[in-house]
């Protein structure tokens, strides 16, 4: 049949940064400097000609798994109908099944997950999220990419003003220094440029032990954040339940969480008012979806990690105000730009995810396999 699966084409895509990035993990020694993303990128054809574009992404490690991974199970796919999603998502999960159901295994599938929604869209004509039936036409963004500690507090500060004055509506920046008063000092900097009514999260990249995070949380509660990210160990959801309750400040998390299951420990026990996930990361739009209907039912404010060329269609169908990350770094990747203006990334009415692989992209390719009926 001609709607059915015909192709599928997956691509490693290795982005190099423009500079090394460093934040509190790279301080605390635990790991390196960041000079590189690598990307997957899976591509589904079908046998009437329509295509639909996903991916996902590693730093520092795991990019080769993910590829091979879904190398491995992507022939699954040829011949069945693209927009079974929910039972293509089960049947390449249990084609993996001994590499489980978190992890590499279920980011690769990730990115064929959202491949597969950006055709289903595409097919309809329609965004991404109006398919999923979008609350609003713009998500409130804010900027992360101009406040890595490994910039001197001036170009922090410069950056935090070009963000505004590029349309974005809030700045994040690093901290967990290894000194808690550079931190306060750089944030003291941050909010005195910006003033007191600009949205200002900061984010210690798991850095802090309990004692330390309850300290300088206190501290931090005077500067009105919106909130202060993984303070503690991504998976010690007691520890930040408790700082939750210390604080005035709200306490985010669960972008480095790799399933549903693992957010839902957070909510469980009552660890975040912010919700962080991240769709590549915990097995595309699919799982997305699932967790966002806890997440709505527990009133939590929404702020997906990264990869905002996806999340900002997720976050448009949230039933409560949600917030997008920007990151400019994944602009060499695609021909098309998102148009941000007034604090707000606005939806195109492009259908599917509303983006293309650009020609960098395609040179920046390191590995590529195509699966075809006939080759499988």
């Amino acid at each position: 049949m001609s709607d059915r699966i015909s192709e599928v084409a997956l691509s490693s895509v290795t982005l190099p940064l423009r500079a090394a990035i460093s934040d509190a993990k790279v301080l605390t020694g635990r790991q390196r400097p960041m000079t590189e993303v690598a990307f997957l990128f899976a591509e589904i054809r079908t046998g009437d000609g329509l295509d639909g574009l996903g991916f996902g992404y590693s730093k520092r490690a795991g990019g080769r798994a993910q590829f091979a991974h879904a190398g491995e199970i992507a022939a699954e796919l040829i011949g069945e109908d693209p927009s079974d999603i929910g039972r293509l998502w089960t049947k390449l999960v249990w084609a993996g099944a001994s590499v489980g159901r978190s992890g590499a295994a279920t980011q690769a599938i990730a990115a064929i997950d959202v491949a597969l929604w950006d055709l289903k869209a595409k097919r309809a004509g329609l965004p991404l999220a109006k398919l999923l039936g979008a609350y609003r036409d713009s998500v409130r963004c804010y900027d992360t990419s101009g406040g890595f500690l490994h910039e001197p507090i001036e170009r922090v500060l410069d950056n935090a003003v070009a963000a505004r004055e590029a349309g974005i509506g809030g700045i994040k920046i690093k901290v967990g220094h290894p000194s808690p008063a550079v931190d306060l000092a750089r944030v003291r900097a941050v909010r005195e440029r910006l003033g007191d009514h600009v949205p200002l999260m900061v984010d210690a990249n798991q850095q802090w032990d309990r004692t330390t995070a309850r300290r300088v949380g206190r501290a931090l509660d005077e500067f009105g954040l919106d909130w202060i990210e993984e303070p503690l160990d991504a998976y010690d959801a007691e520890g930040h339940a408790a700082l939750a309750r210390a604080l005035d400040t709200p306490i985010a998390s669960g972008e480095m969480l790799t399933s549903v299951a693992e957010h839902a420990e957070l909510i469980r026990h009552g660890a975040v008012g912010v919700i962080q996930p991240d769709a590549p990361r915990i097995g595309g739009i699919t799982q997305f979806q699932r967790l966002a209907a806890i997440a709505e039912q527990h009133h939590l404010t929404l702020a997906p990690h990264f990869a905002m060329e996806i999340h900002v269609h997720l976050a448009a169908a949230y039933p409560h105000e949600p917030w997008v990350e920007h990151f400019d770094w994944l602009h060499p990747l695609f021909d098309e730009r998102l148009a941000i203006r007034d604090g707000r990334i606005h939806l195109a009415d492009r259908p599917g995810l509303g983006v293309t692989l650009s020609e960098q992209a395609r040179a920046w390719t390191v590995d590529r396999t195509d699966i075809r009926e006939g080759n499988r």
